[in-house]
C-alpha cells in the first residue's frame, strides 16, 4: 500500500489548491484516512480526517476553509484548500489505515507528502 499525494504548489493569500491522494494497492473497500502537515521546524500536525463511515474532523486553525473527502470506488482522498493563509505552508501528507486515529499520526501508511507554499 502506498498512498501518493498531488496537486500541491505555490499559491497567493487567499487562493486555494486542491490536493489528491491515490491510496493504490488498498485490500479494503473502505478505510480511514488522514492529512497531516508539517512546516518548517515545527511538528507534524493532524488537519483533517475521515473515518470509513465518513465522520471527519478538522483541526481548529482550518475550519471553515479546508474540507476532507474521500472516493472509496477510487481509493482517492482529496483536501480542498480555500482562504489559503502564509501559515498554511508546508509538506502534506496523506495517511491511511483500517483504524480510527483522527488527527493522531498512528496510520500505517503514508505517503511521500507534497509541498503547498502560500505567499503574502
Amino acid at each position: 500500500v502506498q498512498p501518493a499525494e498531488s496537486g500541491g504548489g505555490s499559491v497567493q493569500a487567499g487562493g486555494s489548491l486542491r490536493l489528491s491522494c491515490v491510496v493504490s494497492g488498498y485490500p479494503y473497500s473502505t478505510y480511514c484516512a488522514a492529512w497531516f502537515r508539517q512546516a518548517p521546524g515545527k511538528e507534524r500536525e493532524g488537519v483533517a480526517s475521515i473515518d470509513s463511515d465518513g465522520r471527519i474532523r478538522y483541526t481548529d486553525a482550518v475550519k471553515g476553509r479546508f474540507t476532507i473527502s474521500k472516493d472509496n470506488a477510487k481509493h482517492t482522498l482529496y483536501l480542498q484548500m480555500n482562504s489559503l493563509k502564509p501559515e498554511d505552508t508546508g509538506i502534506y501528507y496523506c495517511a491511511a489505515d483500517v483504524i480510527d486515529y483522527g488527527l493522531r499520526p498512528g496510520y500505517e501508511y503514508w505517503g511521500q507528502g507534497t509541498q503547498v507554499t502560500v505567499s503574502s
